[in-house]
C-alpha cells in the first residue's frame, strides 16, 4: 500500500514530462501548443459563465425560498406508499440532478445528524457516486459546443439517476441491514 502511494506522487508528473518529451520528439512547438489551449480553455470557460451563474443562481433560488422543501414534502408520502426509501434522503436526490455542490452540503447535513456510517449516511455516499449532476452537465457540455437540440438526452439521463439511485438503495439494504 506504500508503495502504490508513493508511486501516485509520480503519475501526474511523469505524464507531463511523458508529453513534452514526446511533443519534443514529434518535433511540436510544446509550449505553442500549451498556450494554445489554455487560450481555448479561457474562451470555452468565458463562454459557459452565464450558463453557470444561472445555475448556481436557481439552486440559491431553490433552497432559500423553500421550493425544494415543498417538492420533498409532496414527494415523500407517494414514495413511503411504494417503497421504505427514507425521506431524508430524497433532497439530495433531487438536487444531485441539479449541482454536486448543493447536494454535498445537504449530504454534509446528513452526515452531521445521522453520521456518516448510519444507514442514510453510507446511502448518500452511494447515491453520490451512482448519479450525475444532469442539469449541470448538459448545460456545461451543449452550451459549449452550441447544441440546441438535446434530443433525448434528458429523459436518458433522468431514467440512468433514478436507476443509480434504486441500485445504491438496495445495495445499502444489501450490504448494511441484512
Amino acid at each position: 500500500m506504500l508503495a502504490l502511494m508513493k508511486m501516485s506522487d509520480y503519475i501526474i508528473p511523469s505524464v507531463c514530462v511523458f508529453i513534452i518529451i514526446y511533443g519534443l520528439f514529434k518535433e511540436i512547438n510544446v509550449f505553442e501548443a500549451f498556450i494554445e489551449g489554455a487560450t481555448e480553455g479561457i474562451n470555452v470557460a468565458i463562454k459557459i459563465l452565464p450558463t453557470l451563474i444561472a445555475l448556481l443562481l436557481a439552486v440559491g433560488m431553490l433552497r432559500s425560498s423553500g421550493v425544494l422543501n415543498g417538492i420533498v414534502k409532496i414527494i415523500s408520502p407517494l414514495i413511503a406508499n411504494f417503497t421504505d426509501f427514507p425521506a431524508e434522503v430524497v433532497p439530495v436526490a433531487l438536487m444531485r440532478t441539479i449541482s454536486a455542490s448543493a447536494s454535498t452540503g445537504l449530504i454534509l447535513d446528513i452526515f452531521k445528524t445521522y453520521g456518516p456510517d448510519s444507514f442514510l449516511g453510507r446511502l448518500v455516499s452511494i447515491m453520490f457516486g451512482c448519479s450525475e449532476t444532469i442539469f449541470y452537465t448538459m448545460s456545461v457540455y451543449f452550451m459549449t459546443i452550441n447544441i440546441k437540440d438535446t434530443r433525448y438526452t434528458l429523459s436518458g439521463a433522468l431514467i440512468a439517476t433514478l436507476a443509480g439511485i434504486i441500485a445504491s438503495y438496495l445495495l445499502c439494504m444489501y450490504l448494511f441491514v441484512t
